[in-house]
């Protein structure tokens, strides 16, 4: 029966994690299975947590949302330890990748008796920050300074921080000189963001890369060129279906090595945790982790 860690992070969003991890728990530990809950002071101290669980030969359990299952993900890549995801957090966007259940008795189930599957993780590297790795996706641009927005929002939860960031974002954006190279080839464009995929999600249930999948080996790098305002808020509501890559305005070219640059300080995110500022380069790790789902 398999021996599991579960890291929580209580002062981000600690309740919401706490109740999310409660009936999981009881499932497994009624069929069986070993449980241990770490709780973790900042998302360094997780990956510590995580890396001695998974040296130990524990299932290691990422209790939150998609800061807390890439910050673990990544501390975990290569190493040949198992990952399992309790989605708990406002995104849940790579567990939505991975087609994860959220009701406790279908979760309880993968976890105990789901195969280990590998997906690919993200090498992202940059001048002023250390090398990371992480799970689904590197963006550069409205959508990093839309994230931040949300994450500094108090009032508002859920989708509708994002919205409110986004909007926010968006009205005091001015277009920015893109360069991307993917595999060597240079693109150069004006527009809004710059996208390197690993999972198809991104910002609360958006698919940004429809054509993403976690196991290719390739990162979708969705290039959003300039459009005026109102016709990049509809390309916006589009981003729900992923209709938006059929617009002229948006470019979609795959590859495994992308280095973002900008003719200005933009900046760029990662998994909704990593924060600074161009330029950032991102390079597919194939396989380099292994999932319960």
């Amino acid at each position: 029966m398999r021996q599991f860690t579960a890291v929580v992070n209580p002062t981000a969003g600690g309740a919401t994690s706490a109740a999310a991890l409660l009936g999981v728990a009881r499932l497994l530990r009624e069929a069986g299975a070993g449980l241990e809950t770490e709780y973790s002071r900042s998302l360094g101290h997780a990956r510590e947590i995580a890396r001695r669980a998974g040296e130990d030969g524990r299932v290691v359990l990422a209790v939150g949302g998609d800061g807390m299952a890439g910050g673990i993900g990544g501390a975990l890549s290569g190493t040949g330890a198992t990952l399992g995801l309790v989605p708990a957090g406002r995104g849940n966007d790579f567990a939505r990748a991975l087609g994860l259940p959220t009701e406790p008795a279908a979760l309880a189930e993968v976890l105990l008796r789901g195969e280990p599957r590998p997906v690919d993780t993200i090498e992202v590297t940059s001048a002023v920050h250390d090398r990371t790795v992480v799970l689904g996706s590197v963006y550069a641009g409205v959508d990093a300074l839309a994230n931040r927005h949300a994450n500094d929002t108090r009032l508002l939860r859920g989708a509708a921080s994002y919205y409110a960031g986004a909007l926010r974002a968006v009205t005091g954006w001015r277009p920015t000189r893109y360069r991307v190279t993917v595999d060597g080839e240079e693109h150069a464009f004006t527009g809004y963001t710059t996208v390197a995929a690993n999972s198809g999600y991104y910002g609360f249930d958006r698919r940004i890369a429809p054509s993403a999948r976690v196991d290719d080996g390739l990162l979708d790098v969705v290039m959003i060129h300039h459009a005026p305002r109102l016709l990049f808020f509809a390309l916006m509501n589009e981003l729900a279906s992923g209709a938006h890559v059929r617009r002229p305005q948006v470019r979609v070219v795959r590859g495994r090595e992308v280095r973002i640059e900008a003719d200005r300080a933009v900046p760029y995110g990662a998994d909704g945790e990593v924060e600074a500022l161009v330029p950032v380069t991102a390079r597919v790790l194939p396989g380099a982790l292994r999932v319960l789902c």
